[in-house]
């Protein structure tokens, strides 16, 4: 098993920024076979949806709705990957999870709230 452990949520104003991060530990099979880490986030009412994905190799992939406000980094020798979130709007409001794919199977975070309001 791999457990996902979130960190950095909170309250923002509009315009303001927020870095979540989130470290993965246990199995280290599993751990070494990570394919991708990423962030989704769950609205009030919405579907859970991607916000970005890193993978072991080519370039992180954005929802439309987040590039050029987001960034994803991965450091792979601490089993972290970071969201940095700049320019946040209300619709950003949402609980964010941590995900990660390795060896064919999906983890999750627990969550993390973000909240964008003035």
């Amino acid at each position: 098993q791999v457990q996902l452990v979130e960190s950095g949520g909170g309250l923002v104003q509009p315009g303001g920024s927020l870095r979540l991060s989130c470290a993965a530990s246990g199995n280290i099979f599993n751990l070494n076979a990570i394919n991708s880490m990423g962030w989704y986030r769950q609205a009030p009412g919405k579907q859970r949806e991607s916000v970005a994905i890193i993978t072991r190799v080519g370039a992180p992939n954005y929802a439309d709705s987040v590039k050029g406000r987001f960034t994803v980094t991965r450091v792979s020798s601490k089993n972290t990957v970071y969201l940095q979130m700049n320019n946040l709007k209300p619709e950003d409001t949402a609980v964010y999870y941590c995900h990660i794919m390795s060896a064919g199977l999906s983890f999750w975070g627990q969550g993390t709230q973000v909240t964008v309001s003035s």
